[in-house]
């Protein structure tokens, strides 16, 4: 079960990424645009709907499946001088968290706005999503590398 949901949870970053790209783009485009249209919050919806799951899948890993994450949460204080037991200990799922979190907060404050400051509010909040999601993603050239493609 350990490599199916690792496998999922590895290629269902590309379509977060696709989602929140996408919304963002929209975001900056509409900028000069009056209202928010069905288009616009599909795309939101569908975001969050795919970013939920991954992290759902991202909690399995953490909290039963990952033998990475079973080896910090066995020995913390181990951990933190280890980069990797960091990383997946700590790091990636604090950071990620935080992301998720200004992701639905960033939709519910601009729900309650109209016109270009809708936009404008869920481009800035798109944008933190973003910087923390890069962040926090284990690229290939890092010490805590992933593969960015699992076969």
């Amino acid at each position: 079960m350990y490599s199916v949901v690792l496998f999922t949870h590895s290629w269902m970053r590309y379509l977060v990424l696709a989602f929140g790209i996408t919304l963002l783009v929209m975001c900056a485009r509409g900028l000069r645009n009056a209202n928010w249209g069905e288009k616009e919050e599909r795309v939101h919806v569908l975001f969050l709907a795919i970013l939920d799951v991954q992290l759902l899948l991202g909690l399995l890993l953490y909290f039963k499946l990952s033998p990475t994450t079973q080896a910090a949460l066995a020995n913390m204080g181990a951990a933190m001088k280890e980069p990797t037991l960091r990383f997946f200990g700590v790091e990636h799922i604090f950071t990620m968290l935080i992301a998720v979190i200004v992701a639905h907060v960033g939709r519910a404050r601009s729900k309650k706005k109209q016109g270009p400051a809708h936009y404008k509010s869920a481009l800035i909040t798109q944008c933190i999503w973003l910087l923390l999601t890069l962040a926090a993603i284990p690229w290939p050239g890092l010490d805590i590398a992933r593969p960015l493609f699992r076969p």
